[in-house]
């Protein structure tokens, strides 16, 4: 009995020192998550082609609101789920941060870009945007491209309903009534280039505001150069000679197709012509917004 016995305390003594298989992945599992917290709290300036300077100004607040990441990011212990089962953890080794797949782009209808980051880092306003870019071409950053700003609210773009979890957020210094200066075109550019390079953002996921909340929202303004941006490839435009829609062509479903909420369709056309055919921002489908809607529809 006693034999029997010292065999057990043996083993069982054994088994507390055995190694943990999965050590190794699980060191290198946290090393990567050290090394993707750093990038995400870069705050360095990053330089724009076609842009002489860029600042990036981060509030400090910014540093202590990544330390609710931190926490989350960094757990690595079981859970208990409703049914009662507790969850393992077994850490891969292969994984990176999400990369965004949209840019959306605003004006700030507001009287100055300091007004705009005194909106932004006020924690009661709940509202932030990636990047804000001056009248005279002056970009701030605002948030680590990664992380997710509150910048579009209510909304969706084909069957993405979550468009603050996979989009870029740019905010141009604009009352929605004024045009838009050649310098603040150009630095958007520049940062769209940057943008669109490092996330391999294709040219249709440039949109506006507008787009994805047509019943909300009105910006980017009817002055805003779509056509400038898209023969720069950053968006799409309609076809200079515009074909002729089929007779059973669906300008609704077409509609849906290019990405609209159509919901409110009356709304979803209006938000179609203001980014296609600002000279005529209204909800009227004669033949030649038909059209209109069949030439980026054979975009997509």
């Amino acid at each position: 009995m006693n034999k029997h016995l010292s065999y057990l305390i043996t083993a069982a003594i054994i088994t507390s020192c055995s190694t943990n298989p999965y050590k190794k992945s699980e060191k290198e599992y946290s090393t990567k998550l050290k090394s993707l917290q750093v990038e995400m709290a870069v705050k360095k300036p990053e330089p724009l082609p076609a842009v002489d300077k860029v600042v990036i100004s981060i509030d400090s607040a910014y540093s202590k609101q990544l330390y609710t990441f931190k926490d989350s990011i960094f757990k690595i212990g079981s859970t208990q789920l409703n049914n009662g089962i507790q969850t393992e953890w077994i850490s891969t080794v292969n994984f990176n941060l999400r990369k965004p797949n949209f840019i959306i782009i605003h004006h700030t209808a507001q009287d100055s870009v300091q007004q705009t980051i005194n909106t932004f880092t006020k924690e009661f306003t709940q509202v932030s945007a990636h990047y804000i870019i001056a009248d005279d071409g002056h970009v701030i950053q605002m948030l680590n491209d990664y992380l997710r700003a509150w910048h579009a609210g209510a909304g969706s773009w084909g069957k993405n309903t979550d468009i603050n979890s996979a989009s870029i957020g740019i905010e141009l210094d604009n009352n929605g009534i004024e045009p838009f200066s050649e310098a603040q075109i150009t630095s958007l550019m520049a940062l769209l280039s940057k943008l669109k390079k490092d996330y391999n953002i294709p040219p249709q996921n440039i949109i506006g505001h507008s787009d994805i909340a047509p019943t909300r929202k009105k910006d980017p303004s009817a002055q805003f150069p779509w056509k400038v941006l898209a023969e720069n490839g950053f968006g799409i435009w309609k076809d200079d000679i515009l074909p002729l829609a089929p007779f059973d062509f669906n300008p609704e479903l077409a509609l849906r197709i290019i990405g609209y909420d159509t919901k409110n369709y009356n709304a979803a056309i209006t938000a179609f012509k203001l980014h296609y055919m600002p000279q005529e921002v209204n909800a009227v489908l004669d033949q030649n917004t038909i059209n209109t809607i069949y030439s980026i529809y054979l975009k997509q």
